[in-house]
């Protein structure tokens, strides 16, 4: 009871200096509390450097992408994105934005720390800080785009146009690889566009700094999206790795300059009807001297009624295949997500249906 007690009372000082694990890192500590201490270090599987998530050439005919898109989302669920029309440069700025907010003074910061992320712009260290096993080494800022639009006066200044940009240039991207998913699995091109799975976008601007005991903790423990389609920028750093289906191991996630990293969300399994997978990603701790950014854009459906239903597609259900999932009341299944530990917290298990 005491140790517990302890630990709560270390969690609630760190959260109400509003300064984050960069305030940690400006104090200049040599070993990281207790708190971020992860018991199942010891477990982790192996990484394997021989293997590589798949390189989509967006330059390539259209029916030649759209088959590299969808071996890819049905034999590991990620991609590196390459030749997308989206500039460097933006990639760049965008990057930088998000760094000059976690590195401005933290009185400043401490202005837009909350633990309600719900609104314009919000600032926090670990969404899931008082209910998780271990804290990790990283920060994050996080606006919702869509389906209610922010209001840009409450974005700071240091990143609001860069944001608000990269927000614009990420949603047409994503329009058009859903599309060739969607031909992937041989459905109309429009089809997740008309499910909304567009109007519904956040984006979480993630720091990693150095940190003193990278054998300790986890940057981003390992979890699976809950939406339809994440879409990741990061620096040349590294970090992120990927959970490989077929071989039970980790896969780095090599940077390639402009590059962007696409991933599968579990309601994306759920509408695919198993075709597309979900799976399980983590980023390591920062064992640089430089702190790490990444910038992901989540996509779930705007439509968020009572009334609003999302499960396997009708036409990829038959005889030979039936549905493998129960319809999912989005209000519920977002709701659901929010409320627990982000470790492995797939939400695909509670509707998976029994093969008959």
């Amino acid at each position: 009871m005491a140790a517990s007690t302890d630990r709560a009372t270390s969690l609630k000082e760190f959260d109400e200096t509003k300064a984050g694990v960069k305030g940690l890192v400006d104090s200049g500590i040599t070993s990281i509390p207790t708190i971020f201490h992860d018991p199942n270090m010891h477990l982790s599987i192996p990484v394997a450097t021989h293997l590589s998530i798949p390189t989509v050439d967006l330059s390539l005919p259209r029916p030649i992408a759209v088959d590299h898109i969808r071996s890819a989302c049905r034999d590991w669920g990620f991609f590196q994105l390459i030749n997308h029309g989206i500039p460097l440069s933006t990639i760049e700025k965008t990057i930088s934005a998000v760094r000059s907010f976690h590195e401005l003074p933290a009185a400043v910061r401490s202005q837009y720390y909350t633990r309600a992320i719900l609104g314009s712009f919000s600032y926090f260290s670990n969404q899931d800080l008082f209910y998780s096993e271990a804290a990790s080494w990283r920060d994050t800022l996080y606006l919702i785009f869509s389906p209610v639009r922010p209001e840009l006066e409450r974005i700071p200044e240091v990143c609001r146009l860069e944001l608000v940009k990269w927000d614009e240039s990420v949603k047409e991207l994503a329009r058009e690889v859903m599309g060739l998913m969607c031909e992937g699995l041989g459905v109309d091109p429009r089809r997740l566009e008309e499910l909304s799975c567009l109007d519904g976008r956040g984006m979480a601007g993630h720091y990693y700094p150095p940190c003193p005991e990278p054998d300790r903790t986890f940057g981003l423990v390992d979890h699976t999206d809950p939406g339809i389609l994440a879409v990741l920028i990061q620096d040349q750093i590294g970090g992120l790795q990927v959970k490989s289906m077929r071989d039970e191991c980790w896969v780095d996630v090599k940077p390639i300059p402009g590059a962007l990293v696409f991933n599968v969300g579990d309601l994306l399994q759920i509408i695919s009807n198993d075709e597309y997978k979900s799976v399980q990603h983590r980023v390591v701790a920062n064992s640089s001297k430089e702190s790490r950014v990444s910038i992901a854009t989540f996509f779930t459906p705007g439509k968020r009624e009572e009334f609003d239903i999302y499960g396997p597609l009708l036409e990829l259900i038959s005889v030979e295949k039936p549905a493998r999932y129960a319809n999912v009341k989005m209000i519920e299944y977002l709701n659901a997500f929010l409320n627990k530990k982000l470790k492995s917290k797939s939400q695909l298990d509670p509707y998976k249906l029994l093969e008959k």
